[in-house]
């Protein structure tokens, strides 16, 4: 079964549209590995490298509202799914691209905006983690020493398209 959670990377900007998660330019590509080294290559964040180790090694995201804002395309969530970050934890997210996140069988996670404040105090923290368990719908955010837990809620069926892992997993367990 796949794990959620691990280094976390933070991004404090809200409406963060899916033309910043992947270029355009790049949907052309023939495999969703092809689309690895792009990741967020086009978000303009003070202090951000989309090519630094913070990026390398994150297995989850958490940013701010309207996360994968802008066009419907299926190439934003592919592109977490191809550098193994499972989980987007944001206040909250366009349709779409929340809809395209639990298809493909990894988390899209929504937090009222105190927790995310909460969450973000460890943005500086350089052991940042975040462990996501599915199941009991918590996920704990550990760094500088200190834990602490938050609940978030999931519908039935996205629940259990994501512990299928993703459409068409839970497509061949029902059909």
């Amino acid at each position: 079964m796949k794990t959620f959670g691990g280094p976390v990377l933070f991004l404090d900007r809200a409406d963060i549209n899916t033309d910043e998660i992947i270029p355009a330019k790049y949907l052309t590509e023939i495999t969703k590995q092809d689309l690895k080294p792009y990741i967020l290559e086009d978000l303009k964040l003070e202090g951000f490298d989309p090519k630094g180790p913070k990026t390398k090694n994150a297995r989850v995201v958490v940013s701010r509202a309207n996360f994968g804002c802008g066009s419907s395309r299926e190439h934003a969530p592919w592109v977490f799914e191809v550098n193994d970050i499972t989980a987007v934890v944001a206040e909250s997210f366009a349709r779409i691209f929340r809809q395209n996140m639990f298809n493909c069988g990894m988390a899209a996670i929504e937090l009222p905006k105190a927790d995310l404040d909460l969450i973000f105090s460890h943005a500086g923290d350089a052991d940042a983690s975040m462990t996501i368990d599915i199941e009991a719908q918590t996920l704990t955010m550990s760094g500088g020493g200190q834990q602490k837990t938050f609940s978030f809620e999931l519908s039935p069926f996205d629940k259990a398209l994501v512990m299928a892992g993703g459409w068409v997993d839970y497509a061949d367990t029902k059909y």
